[in-house]
């Protein structure tokens, strides 16, 4: 497995990591025996990096993490943990609690549940708008001390944000959705984490399987978020269904999947960039790591650019109310 460090302060990790969001019902119903079947698969495969949210399933999906790691080396398995995103028991969501006494609660509770005596990298979901991040990142430093956390990292945030947080303790990573169809942080958020020797951790490199070449229009069912996504409604979904079509072409000419080349492409972007693949089964996983074998040429790049080009998605990445609890949508 090829390695990729997290930044200037952070750990070697797996060159692809696994996102296990979709493992917890968030794209609807999931497999439990096929989930911890798609972890172990992975483990064995060499990815070190499992990213997780404490919000994910309300605590299920660290449960899941927790029940997969049972007999085995824990110490292989790098855990990046999310936290702050309050939900009813509805699943509705009710903002974000980011308060240094949170802090610390959040992270009681995720060790349990998780069955580990630390946490590898921890990172607030989102900027607390009520709560400095000075408050924040100094209150996970205190866990850092105290042999809890390993690394702190940051999540969907800009870089006023980052960089004030890098002011008060080594940031190793920032998790943000980057993709072929998403790259705002391209413009300055991107510039500012390599300023300060901050790795990347993409997520949604496939746009939450839009561009992944299995996805058709109407696919979303029950309990599926997707369903209410910008990018999947009538007439936005026609219009990023044909630039995957364009992007087959150019797959096709280099004799893999659209999976493998738009995963291979946010992975060309740069030796600090660490790509996401939120794979809910083994088969798909097996097609992710096909993608650490795609080099791509400037030619192959130049193509890629030019059957999606940048600002070519319709519709926004999340909705309007999501949109707005972004820091990394304000530069």
């Amino acid at each position: 497995m090829q390695q990729r460090h997290l930044g200037k302060t952070g750990p070697s990790v797996s060159a692809l990591g696994l996102g296990c969001m979709g493992m917890s019902g968030m794209y609807g119903p999931a497999d439990r025996a096929e989930s911890i079947a798609t972890i172990h698969a992975a483990l064995d495969a060499g990815i070190t990096l499992l990213d997780t949210g404490d919000f994910y399933g309300m605590g299920h999906n660290e449960m899941l993490i927790g029940e997969a790691l049972q007999g085995r080396n824990r110490d292989r398995a790098l855990i990046s943990v999310k936290f702050g995103a309050m939900r009813e028991p509805s699943g509705a969501w009710l903002g974000y609690d980011a308060r240094p006494q949170a802090v610390k609660s959040f992270l009681a509770y995720t060790l349990q549940r998780l069955r580990v005596d630390h946490i590898d990298i921890y990172r607030p979901a989102r900027l607390d708008p009520n709560v400095p991040i000075e408050e924040t990142i100094g209150a996970i430093a205190d866990m850092v001390k105290a042999g809890y956390v390993r690394h702190i990292g940051l999540s969907e945030v800009g870089a006023d944000t980052i960089r004030r947080a890098a002011a008060v303790h080594p940031i190793c990573d920032l998790q943000i959705e980057y993709s072929l169809i998403s790259r705002g942080i391209e413009d300055a958020i991107l510039p500012a984490c390599r300023a300060l020797g901050i790795g990347l951790t993409a997520y949604g490199v496939l746009s939450r399987g839009l561009i992944s070449g299995h996805w058709s229009k109407g696919q979303a069912g029950a309990g599926d978020f997707r369903a209410h996504s910008p990018r999947f409604q009538d007439g936005n979904v026609e219009r990023n269904l044909a630039l995957v079509e364009a992007l087959k072409g150019v797959a096709e000419a280099k004799g893999v999947s659209v999976a493998q080349i738009a995963i291979a492409w946010v992975a060309a972007q740069g030796d600090d960039i660490v790509p996401l693949v939120g794979a809910r089964r083994r088969d798909r996983l097996q097609e992710a790591l096909g993608a650490l074998d795609v080099r791509l040429t400037r030619e192959d790049l130049a193509a890629i650019e030019q059957a999606v080009p940048k600002g070519a998605a319709a519709g926004d990445r999340y909705a309007a109310p999501q949109m707005a609890m972004l820091d990394s949508e304000r530069g």
